[in-house]
This record gives structure tokens, sequence and C-alpha cells, in this order.
């Protein structure tokens, strides 16, 4: 099997038709998988992380600080931005194709062999588990896809499971509460973690205390962010941890909320090891993270920002940074295209405070229809809306009508962030 042939198999495993609450969710098809293979989920170490929203950033923090200790880590993250080969990293590197497309072999061998068709997800999390035992990481830090109980990366053992956060987010699968939600995501909090938990919410948190856990860390108790200023380029934080306080830490990331990332990422590495980090190697840790996509500055004189903020709560924290932090003087320009509620999502992007509002379909079979993108901002009181059919006209439209002083954040999806990277790396000088 060739890498276009990878391809072609998890194409064929694709399924979209999912509309409604899993009525028998299940764990038996990956963890037969596991077993065929001699469980090479079990073969490192492992970190575990879900929540609704800064995952991917808590992940790929504790990765660059795991990194600056000497380890080798296999790093399992979704979606993609452009490529399928970035959800699976060893020590920040994508899987080349050619391994990509030996992984993916075994597995189309292995169903043949059990029987079992695994998802698209679940032959993509199986072909990590595999690569990374055959690669012998020394520690696996894996994103969960959704929502944690049920999810295919929950066939780990992890020694430290971190929750970011608790909101509203694939409720067609749980809810329709966030205490529903609470206790799906703390279905990786197994009895020999240590459990991290980001929520604040007491409620919530009651909730993700109930798994028996070897021990329980909680923010704002356990650990805390203590200072965070912006900074040029990123934010400037003071970390608490249960063992240590670590000043002026430079994230070379946007928004507020990155320094509870980054406290929560540097409890879990913390303890990881049980014992306390050398700040020189957590500076150096926190200064290689690089997040494509999230909230990422790819060109000024106009300022343009790509965000795949992909509900309502990431939707929020976009618009709070793109105008508190950033605070553009001039005209802005979003551009936008979404997986759900078109109409929650422009609403917490703030469509009404912007001059300029061009909608377009996501480029995803779930994306919603322009004319309804369109028509939601509009609803929510846009007063110049656009609507175009893709994302890649959307950004040749912002800038054309945008001048030096102007600024455009496009945003809605992953999908929408990487379909802008791509076009904006052609129009921006």
């Amino acid at each position: 099997m060739n890498y276009a042939e990878a391809l072609a198999y998890l194409d064929q495993h694709v399924s979209y038709d999912t509309t409604g609450r899993i009525e028998s969710p299940s764990l038996d098809n990956i963890q037969r998988m596991m077993t065929t293979m001699g469980e090479p989920q079990l073969a490192a170490p492992a970190i575990h992380v879900t929540g609704t929203n800064g995952k991917g950033s808590t992940v790929q923090m504790i990765t660059r600080l795991l990194m600056a200790h000497g380890l080798t880590v296999g790093t399992y993250t979704s979606p993609h931005l452009h490529r399928v080969n970035e959800r699976i990293a060893r020590s920040g590197e994508p899987i080349d194709d050619e391994s990509f497309a030996e992984q993916i072999a075994a597995i189309a061998e292995l169903e043949g062999l059990t029987g079992v068709r695994p998802s698209y997800f679940e032959a993509c999390t199986a072909a990590a588990f595999r690569w990374f035992a055959d690669v012998a990481v020394d520690v696996v830090v894996a994103e969960v896809g959704l929502l944690g109980r049920w999810d295919a990366t929950n066939v780990l053992d992890a020694q430290v499971a971190v929750v970011t956060n608790i909101g509203m987010d694939h409720n067609e699968f749980a809810g329709p509460t966030l205490a529903d939600i609470a206790r799906e995501k703390a279905g990786i909090i197994k009895p020999g973690s240590a459990a991290v938990i980001g929520e604040t919410s007491e409620s919530l948190v009651d909730i993700l205390v109930e798994p028996a856990a070897s021990t329980r860390l909680c923010r704002d108790i356990d650990f805390a962010v203590e200072g965070n200023e912006l900074a040029i380029g990123g934010r400037l934080v003071d970390l608490r941890t249960p063992t240590s306080i670590y000043p002026d830490m430079f994230l070379p990331l946007h928004g507020a909320h990155q320094g509870d990332n980054a406290a929560a990422a540097l409890t879990a590495v913390e303890t990881f090891f049980a014992a306390p980090l050398a700040a020189d190697l957590v500076a150096e840790g926190f200064a290689a993270v690089e997040m494509p996509g999230r909230f990422e500055v790819v060109g000024h004189q106009p300022l343009v920002i790509v965000d795949g903020a992909h509900n309502p709560a990431g939707g929020d924290t976009c618009a709070q940074v793109f105008f508190d932090d950033f605070a553009p003087e001039g005209r802005r320009i979003l551009v936008v295209g979404t997986l759900r509620d078109p109409a929650e999502m422009l609403a917490a992007l703030r469509a009404e405070e912007f001059d300029a509002v061009i909608a377009a379909t996501a480029p995803s079979p779930r994306g919603v229809d322009a004319r309804a993108v369109g028509a939601a901002a509009v609803a929510v009181g846009a007063e110049e809306v656009l609507v175009v059919d893709t994302i890649s006209d959307a950004c040749r439209m912002a800038l054309d009508d945008a001048d030096a002083s102007d600024a455009v954040l496009v945003a809605g999806s992953l999908y929408v962030a990487g379909e802008a990277r791509v076009a904006l790396a052609k129009l921006l000088p």
C-alpha cells in the first residue's frame, strides 16, 4: 500500500451520517484491534488530554515540555489542518508518508483478520499507537477526539489525565447538560491516573473528581495562573504548581486563556515526573510551542489572523482576543464558515461588531451553506454581509477590500483555518 492508497482506505471508512446520540457506545472495536496487535497503546507511559477547548494547545505544551527534558514524545492529535500525517508525530515531526502508508496497510490487514471495520478515527488511532510502539517513543501524549469515555484514544491507561474545561460541544452525542458532558470527559480518568482538572465550576468539578484516581489536582487550588500579561508575540505568565512557582514564562501564543492551558500542561508534566521542573527547561519548552491555525497572525498591514475556533466557547474567546488584545483601529473584516449552527457561532464571534462579514461554505461535507451563514450574520446585526462560495474566494475578497490599517479575521472551524492558510500563503506578500 502506498500513501495514496492509504488515504483512499481512510476515505472509505469515513462516515458523516451519525447525527444523533450514540445508542450503544463501545470501545470493543478499537480494543479488539489493540489486543490483536499486542497492546501497542501500553508500550509507553501516556498523558491523555480532553476538554471542550484548549486541549490542542495543552497537548502541544506538554509535548514541548517533555521534549525539553530529552524525551522522545509520540503525539496524537485531531483534526488536521492540511494533511492527515499531522495527527501522528514523533517529537514534533509528523509521520512521513512511507511510514504512514505502512501503518495504515497494517490496519487494513488487521481488518481482514479480525472482521472489525474501523472508523476513520479508529484507524488513525490504531495506526498512531502501532507506530509509537514501533519507533519506541518514551511517552505518548494523546488528545481525545470526541468527549472521552467512548473515544478510541481511551484504550490508553494514562499515568496523567487532563481535563482542560467543560463547555457545550458535541451535545448531539452527550448532554443535554454540562453535567452530562463532564461525566463523559471524566471517563478518561482511570484508577491509576493522576487527574489534572482545569475546570473551575464547583458543580462540574464535583463530577470530575468522582472517578477513582491516584491523585487529583484542581485549578485555583493546587495550580493556578498568578500573573498573565500581554507581551509582544504572546503572553508573559506566572504559574503556580503543587510544588513550585514559575515566574515570567513567555508563551508565544495569543490570548489570556493560554495561561490556563500552560498551567494545566505544566502541572501535568510535573506530575508525570513526580518532581519540580528546572525553570530554564520550562522556558525552553514553552518557547518552542507552535499552534498553526490557532489565533495565528499570518499577515501585517493589513493584519490577518486565522483561528480554528469551532464552537461558541472558542468563538467567544477568539473574539475577545481579537477585539481586546489586538484592538484593531481600522476596518474589521470577518471571513467565516462553520460546521455547526451559524447563529451560535456568529453571535459568539461578535459578527455585529465587524465592519464587514464575508460568509462562505466551510470545506467539509458538513459545512453549513454560505447563504445560511450569511443570513445568520444579518440576524445577529451585521450591517455589511457578503456571501461567496469558498473560503479561498472570501479571503481574496477580504484582502482586496482591506487597507494597510485594517484587520481581517478568518474563523469558524479548523477546516476553514486550513483552507485559509493555503489561500493566504498565495495572496499575501
